[in-house]
Parts: structure tokens; C-alpha cells; sequence
């Protein structure tokens, strides 16, 4: 894959504010947590790597 960076635009699962992450594909499949700056709840991230089509699949939740 060419550019590992990206940006994409998501809805917090908790409150629903609308917030941009910059998703680094360099380091493959990754799960990570990251705070809401709106609610302060955790988001939990699942990035996918889909090497065969050249996709970022980018999956959140609240993981409860």
C-alpha cells in the first residue's frame, strides 16, 4: 500500500459526536483505544489491512 496514512471521519458510539482520526496502516492489523474528546469515554478501534484489495477497513465500538 502506498500512503499508510489516512484520515476518517467517525461518530463517537457513545455520544455521537462526529470526530477525525488519522489511521496509520504502516504497523498492519491493530486494536487501540482512544478517548472521546466530547464524552471522555474510550472508543475502541479495530483497524484491518486488506492487502489483497488495498483497503482500510476501520471498525469502532464502545467494547461493552
Amino acid at each position: 500500500m502506498q500512503n499508510q496514512l489516512s484520515e476518517k471521519r467517525i461518530c463517537c458510539p457513545h455520544c455521537g459526536h462526529h470526530l477525525h482520526t488519522t489511521v496509520d496502516a504502516s504497523a498492519g492489523d491493530q486494536d487501540y483505544y482512544d478517548e472521546c474528546p466530547a464524552c471522555c469515554m474510550e472508543i475502541h478501534y479495530h483497524l484491518h489491512i486488506d492487502e489483497y484489495r488495498k483497503k482500510i477497513q476501520l471498525s469502532i465500538d464502545t467494547d461493552d
